[in-house]
């Protein structure tokens, strides 16, 4: 009786051509081609490996942001006007409340591009000193407005019970109430010159919105396994708000506020046309623009300028808010 023989290894016997040998999960082994078996290995030339730290939302946003020529051009406008907003001498050396009636309605002379107004003064420089004020009313709106909101919306999404019925109810009556309508009431019995009622009126009326936004945001975010660990491993109600929550919630309301920039800056100048917002001798183009509108047949230059600027202005933010909701958004991708 012949002897049995002792059991081959997985694999003994086989050389396969310009193959790999993989062991299966069952004991046995498979040949895999040359490109399936350096797969196994780590990918040369430095690629990213299989243990790799994975990029995080924002890193990816980045990354994504870098490469849209829709952010980078509004980018570089709205950089263009924080400059001239910051250091409006850099490219207009004339004083904008300087005027001369002798000039008035004039078309464009050499050190005058942009001619002058009814009033005389100089339409180019008074437009690049607005740029000031108009960026500085929207960007300060904008952050008070997602502040407010993103605080009690944020509490009242996570708390829940009586305190999100109550806030809910409130947003529905700020919601009921017209913006333009709400400022011709009440900015109308504000006599301060400066921007400070205007930007009053817009984190007034503005909050409900991001509000909303941000307690829808963090009803998401608190229903996640990572929180619900953290809240069983003991962590408080503020370490869950800052360290878990909040992280993943505060992109829709970046979005939202960005978008909402440019909105701002377009309500200003508004309100200033109406004769309820920015008053003289501030510049505004709001102003501007109201100031011009009689002269349209004699001096379209007064009001095409200073309009130009509004448009390009809230248009690039607008850009920018789509941009950025488009790289925080990983459905969009």
């Amino acid at each position: 009786m012949p002897e049995p023989q002792p059991p081959r290894p997985p694999g003994a016997g086989r050389t396969p051509v310009n193959g790999a040998i993989a062991a299966t999960g069952m004991g046995g082994a498979m040949d895999l081609a040359t490109s399936e078996g350096e797969t196994l290995e780590a990918p040369p030339g430095g690629g990213p490996g299989p243990q790799e730290r994975a990029r995080s939302l924002w890193s990816d946003a980045w990354h994504d942001l870098r490469r849209n020529p829709v952010f980078l051009l509004s980018g570089l406008v709205i950089l263009f006007l924080v400059v001239i907003s910051l250091w409006p001498g850099l490219i207009a050396s004339g004083n904008p409340l300087q005027c001369n009636l002798a000039k008035a309605q004039e078309g464009s002379q050499p050190g005058h591009p942009f001619g002058f107004d009814g009033q005389g003064c100089d339409v180019y420089t008074r437009t690049v000193y607005g740029a000031r004020t108009s960026v500085a009313v929207g960007v300060l709106a904008t952050l008070g407005v997602a502040l407010l909101g993103a605080v009690l919306g944020g509490l009242a999404g996570f708390f829940g019970g009586g305190s999100d019925a109550v806030l809910s109810r409130l947003t529905d009556i700020f919601f009921a109430i017209p913006v333009v309508l709400g400022g011709l009431v009440l900015l109308s019995v504000v006599t301060s010159n400066t921007i400070w009622p205007v930007i009053g009126f817009m984190v007034l009326l503005g909050w409900p919105q991001i509000s909303r936004i941000a307690r829808g945001a963090v009803i998401t975010a608190k229903q996640n396994d990572y929180v619900q660990a953290a809240r069983a491993l003991g962590a408080s109600n503020s370490r869950l708000l800052l360290r878990h929550i909040a992280p993943n919630a505060v992109a829709p309301v970046i979005v939202v506020a960005t978008i909402a920039l440019g909105t701002y800056i377009a309500l200003e100048a508004t309100l200033s046309y109406l004769g309820v917002g920015l008053k003289p001798p501030t510049v505004s183009w709001g102003i501007d623009i109201s100031a011009a509108s009689p002269y349209i047949r004699n001096a379209p230059h007064a009001l095409l300028w200073p309009s130009g600027a509004l448009a390009l202005t809230v248009l690039a933010f607008i850009m920018l808010g789509d941009a950025v909701r488009d790289a925080l958004d990983p459905k969009l991708r």
